[in-house]
């Protein structure tokens, strides 16, 4: 086993000098992110622009959108230099599953909101891992990808709060969050795993608590 506590990968051509265990881990983590950015984006981020209520709502949208792109774009981008196929990180051509959130069919706008919310706080738990991790290259792109996943899950609190100031709004929105919450499960590993159950009890106590782990400003002041 490679001693990962002591190990500095700082490029990919010296990742192709490391064990092969090694370069399979960084291969499955850059295949992952690379699906599941693309095919969000696909799925939520883009259609929520036509389900947006107003001009700023659809503003902020397409912002959202155009970032969860981005970030398919750098990982692929990683990719291909690592050696990866590039059809094993596009959705319409590769076997692998997208995770299982991908699967909920998005049908409000109120949805979106719970999915930004819940789904994008997730994503947070599990990029954080990356951010002091011994590949520099995916280190480094975690790192630039953290601030924009952290102000999709603030858009997500911002509209949120919009919602629950009136009777129906609220209404709406814990509908929504019922729906989506259970979908969010998987992210953190298959039932009795262990390998996440730390981060799920995090995201769990998050949801279920009055505060928020969002200190980025509000998306309302995003420039």
């Amino acid at each position: 086993m490679t001693d990962k506590t002591k190990l500095q990968v700082k490029t990919v051509e010296e990742l192709k000098k490391q064990p092969e265990e090694y370069q399979t881990a960084c291969a499955k983590l850059v295949i992952s992110h690379a699906i599941n950015e693309l095919y969000g984006a696909r799925a939520y981020d883009e259609p929520a622009v036509a389900l947006a209520p107003n001009p700023y709502a659809k503003w902020l949208t397409c912002r959202v959108a155009m970032e969860e792109y981005g970030h398919h774009v750098r990982f692929f981008e990683l990719g291909r230099e690592m050696g990866i196929p590039e059809e094993r990180m596009l959705p319409d051509k590769t076997s692998k599953k997208p995770l299982s959130i991908m699967n909920y069919p998005l049908k409000t706008w109120e949805e979106f909101v719970a999915i930004k919310l819940l789904a994008d706080l997730a994503e947070i738990l599990q990029v954080e891992d990356l951010l002091h991790c011994s590949f520099h290259p995916l280190r480094n792109l975690a790192r630039m990808t953290m601030p924009e996943e952290r102000f999709h899950a603030q858009f997500g609190i911002d509209f949120g709060l919009e919602m629950v100031k009136t009777p129906a709004g609220k209404k709406k929105l814990q509908e929504a969050v019922n729906n989506v919450y259970p979908h969010m499960l998987p992210f953190f590993g298959a039932p009795k795993s262990k390998i996440d159950s730390g981060r799920l009890e995090v995201f769990s106590g998050i949801i279920l608590s009055s505060g928020t782990p969002i200190s980025r400003p509000s998306s309302k002041k995003r420039t």
